[in-house]
């Protein structure tokens, strides 16, 4: 009487799954490099010219070949070297970059440099007088001590300038409302109205 045969599992062994796997993983780089290089997407071109742009800064002509993708505040800071309009958060949130075109308070991280064609830029270095004194409203950040670490300090007083100019400062409520964009990180904003409507004052008696 013939033995009986018990029928095997059909199908791969765990240890042959394994094998054939990893065999074919390796394989594909192989593959890959016989097929040639791969083909990439082109880089985004830059511009090919560079923009001209001539204005005022601080009462003096410049003229300066960028990239016309370039923000007044790096214009300012880089190709001018005027590193006292400071660059905080860069999307025109924090006043810091605050700098006065033609009288005008403007957020420089906000304004194309070629946007400012002709124009006349004062920035902190410039507000101060020829013959080294202070201008009134920085006087008056110091008398009121309206500043801590001093990084937004800049942008507060060429702020303060703006709104007597703009007659946004006839009185606290209106400074705390016109200057509500220029932060300070320090909380110094009791002080810095005090030195806003010091500022003022002595503003209108020049």
């Amino acid at each position: 009487m013939p033995q009986s045969t018990q029928a095997k599992p059909i199908g791969l062994s765990r240890r042959t799954l394994m094998t054939g796997t990893i065999t074919a993983a390796a394989a594909i780089p192989v593959l890959s490099a016989a097929a040639g290089p791969k083909t990439q997407a082109p880089a985004p071109s830059a511009p090919n010219d560079s923009a001209t742009v001539s204005m005022r800064i601080n009462g003096q002509p410049y003229r300066f070949g960028i990239d016309p993708r370039t923000s007044l505040l790096d214009l300012l800071r880089d190709h001018a070297g005027l590193t006292g309009t400071k660059k905080g958060c860069d999307h025109g949130q924090c006043g810091a970059c605050t700098v006065l075109t033609d009288g005008i308070r403007t957020l420089s991280c906000m304004s194309f440099a070629v946007m400012n064609e002709g124009r006349d830029i004062t920035t902190i270095e410039g507000l101060s007088s020829g013959d080294g004194n202070l201008h009134p409203m920085q006087q008056a950040f110091i008398d009121h001590d309206a500043f801590q670490c001093g990084y937004c300090t800049p942008g507060q007083i060429l702020s303060g300038v703006g709104c007597v100019n703009e007659g946004h400062a006839r009185n606290e409520a209106d400074i705390r409302e016109y200057m509500s964009g220029n932060l300070c990180r320090c909380a110094a904003y009791p002080n810095i109205v005090a030195a806003v409507v010091q500022g003022r004052d002595e503003m209108e008696k020049a």
